[in-house]
């Protein structure tokens, strides 16, 4: 496979997992220290704002980057290495994401008033921010095999 299409490839999956990590960031400082207080802030039915218009379509183009890495990359075991640990660090981050942050956000978002009350809120919160440092390994993982394969061209 030819160098440059995998530094390409693996550049703009390493620009897509910034994007993430920047998203996750913003929410982590930003969002999470006021919603507790002011729920509607993340119920787009109150004029609030709407996570899953960010987080889908980033998730997406972020997963389809990482596995076409994944291919162009495969025959270079060490860029190969750091791709798989940046999968497992992002997969890891979404299993986690899926069984229990998106459920809780989901009902936080629409409202319900059994998963709203200010603790639930606040233990989400306490627990969303320790999803930061899986986003930064998976990101560390990815610039070490774009280092690995810029230092094959």
């Amino acid at each position: 496979m030819n160098v440059d299409s995998i530094v390409f490839s693996l550049s703009l999956t390493t620009l897509a997992a910034g994007a993430l990590l920047g998203g996750g960031a913003y929410e982590t400082r930003v969002v999470d220290p006021v919603w507790p207080r002011r729920i509607e802030i993340v119920q787009p039915r109150h004029g609030g704002m709407s996570r899953a218009r960010f987080w889908i379509p980033a998730h997406a183009v972020f997963e389809l980057l990482l596995i076409a890495s994944l291919v162009l990359a495969w025959a270079s075991p060490q860029v190969r290495t750091w791709l798989l640990v940046s999968l497992a660090s992002h997969a890891a981050v979404r299993i986690w994401s899926a069984l229990d942050f998106i459920p809780k956000a989901l009902a936080f978002e629409r409202g319900d008033d059994a998963a709203a009350s200010e603790e639930s809120i606040k233990d989400w919160v306490r627990r969303s921010k320790w999803r930061l440092p899986l986003d930064w390994a998976t990101c560390g993982a990815l610039l070490a095999a774009l280092s690995q394969a810029g230092g094959a061209s």
